[in-house]
């Protein structure tokens, strides 16, 4: 059940005339609509909460401003690509050493 405070309000001329339109209108009392009205205009904010707000806590991950944090993938093949390439350096490098041994 939701508790009343009972206020004065000054609305100006123009709005209490648009209100009382409303009212005659939607076949409702003149304090309805100017709830409706106000809660209209407030948007989320007048709805009721069914309990406290899930709290967000913010983290650093510890990455260095200019990495794209979408481009993570990307960046693991390119890195995994690098070190295959020079692996592959490596051992053609063993080969041909190993090839100029037997030569001599």
């Amino acid at each position: 059940m939701m508790h009343s405070m009972r206020t004065t309000l000054t609305i100006d001329d123009d709005l209490a005339a648009l209100l009382k339109q409303r009212a005659r209108e939607l076949g409702l009392p003149f304090k309805e609509v100017v709830n409706r009205m106000i809660r209209a205009g407030l948007g989320g904010a007048a709805k009721r909460r069914r309990g406290s707000a899930p709290k967000t806590v913010p983290h650093s991950f510890g990455f260095k401003p200019g990495i794209d944090l979408d481009k993570l993938s990307q960046l693991a093949d390119e890195l995994e690509a690098e070190a295959l390439a020079e692996s592959m350096e490596k051992t053609r490098d063993s080969t041909r050493r190993q090839r100029s041994r037997s030569r001599a």
